[in-house]
């Protein structure tokens, strides 16, 4: 028995039938019927060799790109999961069907005792994982071969990689390369010394989701360059500042004003598109956590609630741009972008850090230059 390569699928099937052009490629993919071949095939394609052989190439060719980075192509096959580990609701459809059902409610969960307990084991596993692939970050390695790290990492602690199939993402989690504000696709680019690289991890175990992300220094040359220095360290600083604000009675809204006064201060904007999020069960629920000042969001916080703070600050404009393959989130002005990620659960007084940094993380501070 093997598992369907259509992202749509997931099941397992002991069909013989198998993409003609995997098969002259060398690269392994079976699928359960035409059905499941021609529903993939938009998604699918990215795996196979240009027709000219020429590897890696870019996909999107007549795209008007915004920087200097490009897509690599061709991406990886989807990597297994093991039989025995637990999935989500989204790993076979690609759909988050809770998530969408809850999403129409509008309520902030509040965990209990118990599930608390297990939410911090997740989060302590989602750090355990983000060091491990941090420790690789190196010029000349490929964002692709990190995406393995993830994976094994991942699935060696019993989990499932979150972002594997959410709402067909392809792979395990997503990495952020100097204008790519987030959400970036792993592929045959090979980082260089003087690249800034976000690693977002996520990951499901117990029942419940871990999601956490960091931004790190490729190289000597990154760390010796002033604006990058200041970009990193101050969205470093906008995540810490929020998080200081956390407890009984915050009003979500209001924590954009901290983090949006620090970035202007630093001569940095906030990216306005995507927003911290509730975590629990769900990957992505209520609240809401906008990264800006002047918002509307809504809600208290209130002990035993779970989410996260991800503030996304760039050194140009804060406007962004997708790329074609609809995930690859860049900034309109092609300058770089930074964030960081914790998981939070607000306590009777204050605030607990599920994913915070240990004695010998990869990464952290770097004076400013």
């Amino acid at each position: 028995m093997a598992i369907c390569t259509s992202p749509t699928c997931g099941k397992e099937t002991d069909s013989a039938l198998k993409c003609p052009v995997c098969l002259k490629d060398g690269i392994e993919s079976v699928f359960c019927d035409q059905t499941c071949f021609r529903a993939s095939w938009g998604t699918h394609k990215f795996v196979h060799k240009p027709e000219d052989g020429k590897t890696p190439y870019n996909p999107f060719p007549s795209y008007n790109f915004t920087g200097e980075l490009r897509p690599a192509y061709p991406l990886s096959a989807r990597r297994p999961i093991p039989k025995h580990i637990k999935l989500p609701d989204h790993a076979q459809k690609g759909r988050p069907i809770a998530e969408i059902k809850y999403d129409r409610i509008g309520k902030i969960t509040i965990l209990s005792a118990k599930e608390i307990e297990k939410i911090r084991k997740v989060g302590r596993i989602g750090r355990e994982v983000l060091d491990a692939v941090a420790a690789h970050v190196r010029p000349g390695i490929t964002t692709d071969e990190l995406d393995a790290i993830v994976h094994k990492e991942t699935v060696k602690r019993n989990a499932y990689p979150s972002p594997l199939n959410y709402y067909n993402f392809p792979k395990s989690f997503c990495t952020s390369i100097n204008e790519v504000v987030c959400h970036g696709i792993p592929d045959q680019t090979v980082l260089k010394d003087g690249d800034i690289i976000n690693l977002d991890v996520s990951l499901y175990y117990l029942g419940f989701h871990a999601d956490l992300n960091e931004t790190y220094y490729v190289g000597d040359k990154a760390k010796s360059d002033p604006d990058l220095v200041r970009l990193v360290e101050t969205t470093r600083e906008c995540l810490d500042k929020a998080i200081e604000q956390v407890k009984p009675g915050l009003l979500f809204r209001d924590l954009g004003a901290v983090i949006e006064e620090h970035a202007t201060k630093n001569n940095c904007s906030v990216v306005r598109t995507y927003c911290g999020h509730g975590v629990n069960q769900l990957f992505h629920c209520q609240p809401n956590i906008p990264h800006y000042a002047k918002n509307k969001a809504v809600g208290v916080a209130k002990p035993g609630m779970v989410f996260t703070i991800e503030p996304m600050i760039n050194l140009g404009t804060h406007k962004d741009t997708v790329w074609p393959d609809n995930w690859t989130a860049v900034t309109q002005d092609g300058k770089c972008s930074a964030q960081f990620e914790h998981m939070l659960l607000v306590t009777e007084d204050g605030v607990e850090v599920l994913s915070a940094r240990l004695e010998n993380s990869p990464g952290g501070p770097v004076p400013r230059i």
